[in-house]
């Protein structure tokens, strides 16, 4: 049995794919001409299962797909091979016809699942709120932060009482906010733990006032079970966990049981410990592993697909490096089909590309990366300052 990871590559990066994947450089140029063709790469195949993959794909496009694999695949000399196929739909399509046929290696698996990504890549992203209402991504959305706790890395997120929640709201509401993300435990490198009648007393409150004065929706920002169950008592309409469901285990009963959609973060580590020496030596592959685990984990325990947001967690345990090429390679966890939600506004690797600038000043930088994301297809933006990057996307879709 294989176990199948499939993600999209963007033609602006193919050359580095190629090279991860130890595909002899004398064929880069000839690689380099397909550029405009649909470009998947398949992580970990069987030398055998990879040349039958490539010579199929070749076969379908009549030499004009094509597929790369290791140097060294076509001599066994490799246990295991990445395979980067490239062609357009109808080559894909006789692909996959082809490999349904062949009742081994599960290659009929591999086909299944090429099939898969291929339709939700025609798809609309959306979520189903606790209704069941549909709500689309049918352009970038911001998700403005509040935070009621002191210590939170940026000050002007800090709203400690219920007037300063409300103001802020108001404010954010009149500036173009599509969800409120309210956290009452913050998740900064280094940052304790709080305590649950603490984080609840902060934060169930605060969404209660919300939705009580305003019609707009409200992510809570928690990974804690009993947490998110009352602030969707209190009127949550998403949880935002960074766990992912993996520091508290009834979270998927809570998610499930009460209908909401909920935010699947990618971290490594706990807040307190993540930014200790984080290594990954292929991070688009890890998270890929990970969240291809966690979306088959919620599902299996009965939260519907439909109510799953994923966030590959810019600055959880990564090095300034691992931000960059996630941000640079956001396009491959769109392979999922969920709604993609990047939390980058101010955080240190700004700081880093600024030359040091505090987090006081890193709001040109913020508004590169939601530019970024806007041009990349991404669905959500957790951001601090919602007036400006709201303007900022208002002027975007003005070139559309």
């Amino acid at each position: 049995m294989i176990y199948i990871i499939i993600r999209k590559i963007d033609p602006s990066y193919l050359i580095d794919e190629l090279e991860k994947s130890g595909v002899s450089k004398e064929s880069f140029e000839i690689f380099s001409r397909k550029v405009n063709y649909m470009i998947y790469k398949i992580y970990d195949l069987k030398p055998l299962t990879a040349n039958i993959l490539k010579q199929e794909m070749l076969a379908a496009g009549g030499n004009a797909a094509d597929a790369a694999v290791h140097r060294e695949s076509i001599t066994m000399k490799v246990d295991k091979t990445d395979v980067i196929l490239m062609g357009n739909e109808n080559h894909y399509r006789k692909l996959i016809w082809k490999l349904g046929k062949m009742k081994y290696w599960d290659l009929p698996k591999l086909g299944k699942e090429l099939k898969r990504i291929l339709e939700e890549s025609k798809k609309q992203r959306f979520i189903l709120l606790k209704n069941d209402e549909r709500y689309d991504f049918d352009s970038l959305k911001i998700m403005g932060i509040i935070n009621v706790t002191k210590d939170s890395f940026y000050p002007g997120s800090r709203k400690l009482n219920l007037k300063e929640i409300l103001s802020t709201t108001s404010q954010m509401i009149e500036n173009g906010v599509d969800i409120i993300d309210v956290g009452g435990e913050s998740t900064r490198p280094g940052a304790d733990p709080v305590e649950l009648e603490e984080e609840l007393h902060k934060v169930v409150p605060a969404i209660k006032t919300i939705k009580e004065n305003f019609d707009v929706l409200v992510s809570v920002d928690t990974y804690k079970a009993k947490v998110a169950a009352k602030a969707v008592e209190a009127g949550a309409d998403i949880i935002n966990d960074i766990s992912a469901m993996r520091f508290d285990s009834d979270m998927v009963e809570v998610a499930r049981d009460s209908g909401v959609p909920i935010v699947l973060m990618h971290i490594k580590g706990t807040p307190k410990n993540m930014q200790i020496n984080p290594h990954y030596d292929d991070v688009i592959k890890e998270l890929m592993e990970y969240f291809d685990e966690r979306i088959n984990y919620a599902i299996e325990k009965g939260i519907s697909p439909e109510k799953i947001i994923i966030d590959p967690g810019i600055g959880f345990g990564k090095r300034f490096e691992d931000n960059i090429e996630i941000l640079k390679k956001i396009d491959s966890f769109k392979t999922f089909g969920k709604p993609v939600l990047i939390g980058a506004s101010r955080k240190s690797m700004i700081g880093a590309i600024l030359d040091g600038a505090p987090v006081e000043k890193r709001l040109e930088g913020t508004l590169a990366i939601s530019a970024w994301c806007f041009f990349r297809g991404v669905d959500i933006i957790r951001v601090h300052d919602v007036k400006e990057n709201a303007r900022l996307i208002k002027t975007l879709k003005a070139f559309l």
